[in-house]
């Protein structure tokens, strides 16, 4: 019993997870015979803390004060803690004898409180109501596991993980966590076995309880163990790759993936170009969020979004891939390790149903060229992103139009391989962003375009007097200059802005406008 009990307000920043802490967690997998994950253990862990700091309060306090009880003698010198006033403490100054015609001798104690007032209290008292009444300790709200785990549990989660991979006696597949003696044994014979079951699925995904049937594993009441070994045993098998979101698990065959889900595909390689960011104005850094590049890093303001409309760049367009900004992130399954993940996109308007790849690492989404293609989208054309109704499902939807011809900026390239711009009517079947459009009669007439091996700042300075020749104001917006140097380099936004905002060949006219000063080459 302790009069009080609380921790610093520094005691979950500062905390540090020590063995005994892991061994109680060890002790506490093996009880179970269950994968869990750092969150799972983490109230476990929590509710131990509490209670191995509250036993240490109670170490502290025991000699020191008693819980004051009617029926208890006291002596001078005692120091009492009042559970019937909200625990506060009080040392007793005196002791005489109480008289009361009603009552049996007993004992009337004078208490100096914490507050230095002096108060008087009934003592050797075998009847009242105080000495039986359950007497609990006060719980605050920084002693609440629910509260510390809505306040901290992301960090406690954190640092669990951290000593977990540290202690060799644990496994991790998926997220969960298992103690490695437990762990089913796995032959070599059997993983063959799961490698030709995947390949009889044609890069299909299978998830473990499939290839556990397929190779005979025990079931039952150790079903759990049974797939975590197998999982476990994968994991560890190059020729394998988990590529199910969060929370699910799938196998496929590494080799059985598709090509551009194991490597960036050409269009989307980025070479980087060296700039300084503190050069980007607030405008500039706006722009950077609302065109949604993968390449862009997230920040602070880039939030996330329930629905997302992103206008197609060359790159992914020619790669069919979709981009997965700072701000689309979260629109797209996630996994505990795998950089890979299969879900299904799923047309908005015709619902049909299209088998896609997140590449984590790199930020982008691959298996959407065919349906790029059904729907006729040009760079610039508008796709919308959307969560799904079901776990693992995105919704993709073009905005598409009914067909007609209008008047967009077109890319011609020439025989020496250079660039033409200029302002054809060409057929429209989505709409499209008005600065970011521009037709491409002929995407393998670009690609030697792409093998030059110009410096990043010549160019630039080239497509823009490609693009200013098409504008009879002489001038051209940032966006439209990015659209139009991603027709034969991957890149970014902000290394081209920091180029337009430093360089003296460009000048700035106004709201992101910006011409070339001939008087300065780059």
């Amino acid at each position: 019993m302790v009069a009080s009990f609380s921790l610093s307000t520094s005691y979950w920043t500062s905390l540090q997870i020590t063995q005994s802490d892991i061994e109680y967690l060890h002790n506490l997998l093996f009880e179970r015979e269950m994968p869990l994950t750092a969150r799972d253990l983490a109230p476990e862990f929590v509710t131990a803390r509490l209670n191995a700091e509250r036993r240490a309060a109670e170490g502290e306090q025991k000699n020191a004060a008693k819980p004051f009880l009617p029926k208890e003698r006291y002596q001078p010198g005692d120091t009492l803690i009042f559970p019937a006033l909200q625990w506060a403490q009080g040392s007793v100054k005196a002791v005489r004898n109480g008289f009361n015609p009603e009552n049996s001798a007993f004992d009337v104690l004078t208490v100096e409180m914490e507050n230095g007032a002096q108060r008087m209290f009934a003592a050797n008292l075998e009847t009242h109501a105080l000495n039986d009444l359950p007497v609990e300790m006060p719980q605050s709200e920084e002693t609440k596991p629910e509260s510390i785990l809505r306040d901290y549990g992301e960090l406690i989660e954190k640092k669990l993980e951290a000593a977990f991979k540290a202690d060799g006696n644990l496994v991790q597949i998926a997220g969960r966590w298992f103690p490695r003696a437990l762990l089913v044994d796995i032959q070599p014979g059997q993983m063959n076995i799961a490698e030709a079951a995947l390949d009889v699925a044609g890069g299909e995904s299978l998830p473990t309880s499939a290839l556990v049937k397929e190779l005979d594993l025990p079931a039952g009441e150790s079903a759990r163990l049974t797939e975590f070994s197998l999982n476990y045993a994968l994991q560890n098998d190059e020729r394998f790759d988990e590529v199910g979101p969060a929370g699910q698990i799938l196998w496929c065959l590494r080799r059985l993936e598709p090509d551009f889900v194991r490597e960036v595909p050409p269009p989307l390689r980025y070479a980087e170009v060296e700039f300084d960011r503190a050069v980007l104005t607030p405008d500039m850094l706006t722009l950077e969020s609302q065109i949604d590049d993968e390449l862009t890093p997230a920040s602070d303001s880039s939030g996330a979004a329930n629905s997302l409309t992103i206008p197609l760049i060359y790159p992914h367009l020619r790669a069919g891939t979709l981009p997965i900004s700072a701000r689309a992130r979260k629109l797209f399954p996630t996994a505990y390790e795998s950089e890979r993940v299969l879900f299904t996109l799923v047309d908005g308007k015709t619902k049909q149903r299209i088998p896609a790849w997140v590449v984590l690492r790199h930020g982008y989404v691959f298996g959407l060229r065919e349906w790029y293609k059904a729907h006729q989208l040009i760079p610039g054309s508008l796709v919308q992103i959307r969560a799904g109704s079901q776990p693992g499902e995105v919704i993709v939807e073009a905005k598409t139009q009914r067909a007609s011809k209008d008047w967009v900026r077109t890319v011609i390239v020439g025989k020496d391989g250079g660039l033409v711009f200029a302002n054809l009517k060409q057929p429209i079947t989505a709409e499209y962003n008005d600065r970011m459009v521009i037709h491409v009669p002929d995407f393998k007439a670009l690609d030697p375009v792409w093998e030059k091996r110009m410096s990043f700042n010549d160019l630039v300075l080239w497509v823009m007097r490609e693009l200013t020749k098409s504008n009879p104001q002489g001038h051209v917006h940032a966006q439209e200059l990015y659209a139009a140097v991603n027709l034969v380099r991957r890149v970014p936004p902000a290394p081209l802005f920091a180029l337009l905002a430093t360089h003296p060949a460009f000048k700035h006219v106004g709201d992101l406008h910006f011409r070339l000063n001939e008087d300065d080459q780059l």
